[in-house]
């Protein structure tokens, strides 16, 4: 069996090929130029964009291809350094989900159990609202939801945590992706019609940066699976949950320091760093 070392961490040349490190920069620029591109032409153009393609909102196909964009060019970025058997590897990690159960209750019962106890100080309820149209539409919101924003970790999770986990710790990396995760975010702070343009960009910028430190030890803890960074990414925005702002953010960002020093020996240390976009 041929092996090679990339950046410390040893690899199978046959028959799975690994991502080079410099595909992180192929990444972010695909990243950013699907989403901008898309949100631009409703920013610059808007008159043009709302006559051919219909104003915008959450539930418009183009915002949904915003949404996807780091999914999109993840994807493209296996295919273009691993070719379509590499994209079949690299979605094999879908099903890489054998973990220690506190992360899968940290996921299931921890996320919502924030917005909850955040909402109760808030004087509100422990769930949201449901529409008007009853319960049937809150469900069918949520899985929608299940095929919007989760998506993203595809690229998030699925290729810039691995290559930017070769070169710094996983908490930097974990702070890196999410100060890159909110600026992306970005223009739809300028977008009429979306969730985004009630919002104030700090917090946010606070919250995405916590949120992204604290994924990054599920990842590692599952090997590179995609499947609790997908289902983590969407309990962020399922509709049953009430509003909790600001304590939510500021609850994220406790439990991610806790986490933090708690795994230290994970969090700042490569050693037990998922380093493969294309699992062996």
């Amino acid at each position: 069996m041929s092996t090679h070392v990339l950046d410390g961490s040893a690899y199978d040349t046959r028959p799975n090929p690994q991502i080079p490190t410099k595909a992180l920069v192929v990444f972010v620029l695909l990243t950013f130029a699907i989403s901008w591109g898309l949100a631009g032409f409703y920013l610059f153009l808007p008159d043009i964009a709302n006559s051919t393609f219909g104003e915008l909102s959450g539930l418009h196909p183009i915002y949904f291809l915003m949404t996807w964009g780091p999914g999109i060019a993840g994807i493209l970025v296996v295919l273009i350094f691993a070719g379509i058997s590499g994209l079949k590897s690299f979605m094999s990690r879908l099903f890489l989900w054998r973990v220690d159960m506190v992360w899968w209750l940290l996921v299931l019962v921890g996320i919502p159990l924030i917005y909850m106890i955040g909402s109760l100080i808030n004087g509100g309820g422990l769930i949201a609202d449901l529409p008007d149209e009853g319960l049937g539409v809150a469900f069918a919101i949520m899985f929608l939801m299940l095929f919007l924003g989760p998506m993203e970790e595809f690229g998030w999770r699925g290729v810039l945590q691995p290559l930017l986990q070769r070169l710094i710790a996983p908490f930097w990396t974990g702070a890196l992706i999410g100060l890159i995760w909110a600026v992306w975010h970005l223009p739809a702070f300028y977008l009429s019609g979306v969730v985004y343009s009630d919002w104030s960009f700090l917090p946010f910028l606070i919250g995405c940066v916590s949120l992204a430190i604290l994924v990054t030890p599920i990842f590692n803890a599952s090997r590179g699976g995609l499947l609790l960074p997908i289902l983590f990414h969407w309990q962020l925005i399922i509709p049953f949950w009430p509003d909790a702002q600001p304590w939510d953010t500021w609850m994220m960002v406790a439990l991610a320091a806790i986490i933090c020093w708690v795994k230290r020996d994970m969090m700042f240390s490569r050693a037990m760093a998922v380093t493969r976009v294309i699992p062996g």
